[in-house]
């Protein structure tokens, strides 16, 4: 297999407290190849923004890398200079937040936002720029965009916005587009066309995707592969098929379970008892062993690192440890 574009290994971001540290990613570990859409789902707390905000270097003070490595083609970004993570921030790397207003300043024409991107990270004219800008606000789907272009953010719509800022992330012609809950607050049909059109467009430049979000419905449609976060650890990643007909976490089987479909007749949707537990309060062992129906002895001990199943997978569940020495 090629060599991966962005390799994140035994990933760690701790807080630092008047209390003690408190560990918020604990040792996440995975690969995202070139051209490829990774799906990072799991509730709210699960770890999955904050993943993101480590690769990209905006971790929120006083978050911090406390262990681990991230490389993008081979190359380690972790311990780079804040400076030097700013150059690779936009050109080779883009990012798109759920909120617009964060990526955009209102202060500032679209025009100006995006010029002065295309101008930071390409061999350009300004001329040229403003082209490139008017060519990528079309590309996006903003009507009229040669007349928009001197637009502020305030005169676009919440939908309007993000494709705005989906053009902005793209707009130094990026290698890697870290999605962060993109269509959170819109419309649900506006939802799927923005899902569409970053699909759409990375597979146009050959750039990969780590798309996070909480809905295993955009996931299905979207991702090649998907890694399930719990409490700040890998539960479950393989290819999104697989993980969607025959999840094997109990957790995942978990989030799966309540999802309606219009082909089964059940009265109930599955139920996962209690909620994520605070940084505060991570239970020994695995995590999940609180809210996990097949639990026994050892997962509330023993916390498991993921084991390699068939049809290339990994599972952190004790479940498998047996089965693991005969895949």
């Amino acid at each position: 297999m090629a060599e991966p574009l962005l390799s994140v290994r035994d990933l760690v971001v701790e807080f630092p407290t008047r209390r003690g540290t408190l560990t918020a990613i604990n040792k996440v570990s995975f690969d995202i190849h070139p051209g490829e859409v990774l799906g990072v789902v799991g509730e709210s707390g699960a770890g999955k923004s904050l993943t993101g905000a480590a690769i990209i270097g905006l971790l929120e003070p006083p978050g911090r890398i406390a262990g681990g490595e991230i490389r993008l083609r081979g190359e380690r970004i972790d311990h780079l200079t804040r400076e030097a993570m700013r150059r690779i921030r936009g050109k080779r790397i883009g990012m798109v937040f759920q909120d617009p207003l964060t990526s955009l300043n209102p202060l500032y024409t679209v025009s100006q936002q995006l010029t002065e991107t295309i101008l930071t990270h390409l061999p350009v004219s300004r001329k040229e720029a403003r082209e490139r800008a008017i060519a990528l606000l079309d590309r996006v789907g903003i009507p009229a965009a040669r007349r928009r272009i001197d637009d502020y953010p305030h005169h676009f719509s919440g939908g309007m916005r993000q494709r705005v800022v989906i053009a902005l992330a793209l707009a130094a012609e990026p290698e890697l587009v870290i999605a962060d809950e993109p269509t959170t607050a819109l419309d649900v049909s506006v939802q799927a066309q923005i899902i569409d059109l970053i699909k759409e467009i990375c597979m146009e430049r050959g750039a990969s995707v780590m798309l996070i979000t909480h809905d295993m419905g955009v996931i299905a449609e979207t991702a090649d592969r998907v890694a399930v976060l719990y409490a700040g650890r890998l539960a479950e990643i393989g290819p999104v098929h697989d993980v969607i007909t025959k999840a094997e976490h109990p957790y995942t089987k978990g989030l799966m379970g309540s999802i309606p479909t219009l082909s089964h007749d059940e009265d109930r949707l599955v139920q996962i008892p209690g909620s994520m537990p605070r940084l505060t309060a991570i239970p020994t062992g695995c995590a999940f062993n609180p809210r996990c129906g097949e639990a026994f002895a050892k997962c509330h001990v023993d916390r498991p690192d993921p084991i390699e199943r068939p049809d290339n997978r990994q599972v952190a569940c004790w479940l498998y440890e047996k089965e693991s020495a005969h895949v």
